[in-house]
């Protein structure tokens, strides 16, 4: 039976540590209690806010309807074959923790996603990626209960659209669908990524001789720990800002007024260049003000020491946005959602 509570503190459901609350708060344990959720005289009527691992949210204000935190669990090989492995994980499940479970098993595909907070239900929405990989390489389908008839629809790799970051759960049906669970295509086989970012030096540095599922994920860790805060220490989203795409000629432009600028080619057009790299050189890096601020080892965190509110760091964002916009002609745009 789903207990509704009211006026509850959404606190420790947001790794920034916002102290908003919310009207009504429900949790959801599988399927049924969804199917019940929707029986709710103010399921229709009243703003919802669906809650995963909060890893991805900025709270500026009070929310004023109903808060549904997914909990759906459970991890299970639905088939295999000499090369693959297809395993369904439940919406609720942790998303690091799945992964360790993959890598444990020696399922390879996901190794270069650990240790990235929230869980398994929100990844496909934002498509979440690290270190040369994306969701989309080894998605499958998930399945998502549709808030206005409380039917079950299967999304396909497809169907959901998978962009840098982006979905078609952050688009055409933003909002419409409670993801249930979430099914992955792994490969007994690996195709190891290590050329992005730091991960081959730190192997060299870990003296690791003979490349592993395991290994790729402890370097990864060991990267990730290096340069972003604990959210359980500093409240913070991860990377609050996408890496900027920018056609290649305002890129070449830009390399001749600064030689030093990064930049990934994606294509013949198109180069993305670091976000932490552009903020960094408008002097954000370290900066603090007050209870808020930009992380000291990482400018694309922004963090919440403690007491801070959403809409101060709302606003920071949009500062180090304008500052970024007008010394490079460059719009960064939020990974982080605002509610």
């Amino acid at each position: 039976m789903l207990t509704i509570q009211s006026n509850v503190s959404l606190k420790p459901y947001n790794t920034f540590g916002i102290d908003a609350t919310a009207r009504y708060l429900v949790e959801v344990e599988n399927e049924e209690d969804i199917q019940t959720l929707l029986q709710l005289p103010n399921a229709h009527t009243s703003p919802m806010l669906i809650l995963g691992g909060g890893s991805n949210l900025l709270l500026t204000q009070d929310f004023n309807g109903l808060a549904v935190k997914i909990n759906l669990k459970g991890i299970q090989v639905v088939k295999e074959d000499q090369e693959h492995v297809w395993v369904r994980a439940g919406a609720g499940e942790n998303w690091h923790g799945f992964v360790m479970h993959c890598v444990e098993k020696g399922w390879a595909g996901l190794e270069n996603l650990s240790l990235i907070p929230g869980t398994v239900g929100a990844a496909p929405m934002q498509n979440i990626g690290a270190y040369g990989v994306e969701i989309k390489d080894t998605f499958d389908r998930l399945e998502a209960v549709q808030l206005a008839t409380g039917e079950k629809h299967i999304f396909t790799n497809a169907d959901c659209r998978f962009g840098y970051r982006d979905s078609v759960f952050k688009n055409e049906v933003k909002g419409q669908y409670i993801i249930s669970s979430v099914q992955f295509k792994l490969a007994k086989q690996p195709t190891f990524q290590v050329s992005y970012g730091d991960i081959q030096t730190t192997l060299t540095q870990m003296g690791v001789k003979e490349l592993s599922i395991r290994a790729v994920s402890e370097a990864v860790i060991k990267i990730r720990r290096s340069k972003l805060p604990d959210p359980a220490e500093i409240g913070n989203a991860g990377s609050f800002f996408k890496n900027p795409e920018i056609p290649a000629s305002q890129y070449e432009a830009l390399k001749i007024q600064y030689p030093a600028i990064p930049g990934y080619v994606i294509n013949d057009t198109t180069v993305k260049v670091p976000a932490g790299w552009l903020i960094e050189q408008n002097g954000w890096k370290g900066k603090r003000f007050g209870s808020i601020g930009v992380h000291t080892r990482q400018a694309l965190v922004l963090v919440n020491y403690g007491g801070g509110k959403g809409a101060d760091i709302q606003q920071l964002a949009y500062k180090i946005q304008n500052s970024v916009e007008e010394q490079f002609g460059i719009r960064l745009h939020t990974e982080v959602n605002f509610v």
